[in-house]
């Protein structure tokens, strides 16, 4: 299995603090943002990892992460021309990875979890990685569901579908930006239409998993963000400082 981190997009929500730099530079507590990602990859045990980003400041990675190995891991980087979407950030890496199974982690998303969770979720990605047949999505409970994609999840915890930030949220779970795919993903990212927003959406490319019958879930258990407006980044600050203080 192959880890993907996927940093590119304008970041207009955090502006003007992303007028001069990738939103995922920016500083959480006591490091870089793209840090949390690379590193819950490598605690997952994947050491092969491609990061996706805009050309803009593809360099500005480079010179931070360089090839990787300061992180024990290997890293490559991947240019996506032009900000279409995530799923699209997704579909430049296919060259990269083949027939390969994939953990895939948006870059402003922010775990902070207790050792046994952290094991459960690992024991997750092994299971899938030993036997890749489609795909998991993690979710995770929250106050304002309508910010994300969310799951409706009928009787018996049945997944019935997922909405792109519904005016009526199913449920008061988000969708969070971790994902498990099998190699077919990539065919299903190319049999997408843009979106109203002129984007490829990944919430997409999960409900055609779901209508094979081929899209599973996991819910978090333990602290988590993503980074993309103020007050979610002020929040991964205040869960990111904790967890040192704890010792995490």
């Amino acid at each position: 299995m192959k880890g993907i981190i996927l940093a590119g997009g304008t970041g207009s929500r955090l502006r003007p603090l992303t007028n001069v730099t990738n939103k995922h530079l920016l500083p959480i507590y006591d490091k870089p943002m793209i840090f949390y990602p690379l590193e819950f990859l490598k605690s997952m045990g994947i050491k092969e990892i491609i990061l996706t980003t805009g050309k803009e400041f593809a360099g500005d990675f480079a010179d931070l992460l360089g090839d990787g190995s300061a992180f024990g891991v290997s890293l490559t980087y991947k240019v996506q021309e032009s900000p279409l979407g995530i799923a699209h950030a997704l579909g430049v890496t296919e060259s990269i990875i083949g027939e390969d199974s994939i953990m895939v982690i948006l870059g402003d998303n922010v775990f902070m979890l207790e050792k046994e969770e952290e094991a459960r979720i690992r024991e997750r990605v092994a299971a899938f990685a030993s036997n890749p047949d489609g795909a998991v999505i993690f979710l995770k409970e929250v106050d304002d569901p309508r910010r994300f994609g969310v799951p409706t999840i009928g009787n018996g915890g049945k997944l019935l579908g997922i909405t792109e930030k519904p005016t009526h949220p199913g449920s008061n779970y988000a969708v969070t930006g971790l994902y498990l795919y099998d190699s077919k993903v990539f065919r299903k990212i190319k049999a997408l239409r843009p979106s109203a927003r002129g984007e490829l959406e990944l919430t997409d490319v999960n409900n055609a998993y779901l209508t094979e019958g081929k899209l599973d879930y996991s819910v978090i258990l333990g602290e988590w963000t993503d980074a993309g407006t103020f007050e979610s980044l002020h929040k991964a600050n205040l869960i990111a400082k904790e967890a040192r203080h704890n010792g995490k």
